[in-house]
């Protein structure tokens, strides 16, 4: 016996398995990349250093990077640019004023003269920025 439908069933879009797959879409790109914070890649080799300590960056971190000849490096929007030293006092006059107590990393190449790593701590003190660092990577038998 033949049963015939009288009304076709209406057409109906599964939105479920579509959303399933959105949702996968989305995870998957936001895997892919990279959600880090954006530190910038100063053109520094650190020193190792066998007590060197992983200690917990605060986001408001004013970070000086100073390359082997010397040239210092400012974070400025979106890419680090070498300065001179009248700009650097400046950036150090206008973070001092703004926070005295902010904290200041020094990433120093291991091929910097020393003399560099001190004229910028001098610069630092001498602003009134007390809580100065430097930074080392771990040294590879720890």
């Amino acid at each position: 016996m033949r049963i015939r439908k009288t009304e076709d069933e209406p057409f109906e879009i599964m939105l479920i398995p579509m959303i399933d797959c959105m949702l996968v879409i989305i995870i998957f790109f936001l895997v892919a990349t990279t959600m880090k914070s954006h530190e910038k890649e100063l053109p520094v080799d650190l020193p190792a250093a066998s007590a060197a300590l992983q200690v917990e960056q605060p986001p408001d971190l004013f970070i000086i990077g100073v390359d082997k000849d010397g040239v210092p490096y400012l974070s400025t929007g979106d890419f680090i640019e070498p300065v001179d030293t009248e700009r650097l006092h400046q950036r150090i006059r206008e973070v001092a004023k703004a926070d005295p107590n902010r904290r200041v990393r020094i990433d120093g190449d291991r091929a910097t003269r020393f003399e560099d790593i001190i004229r910028i701590i001098d610069l630092c003190q001498f602003e009134g920025l007390k809580n100065v660092g430097l930074h080392t990577k771990s040294s590879p038998g720890r």
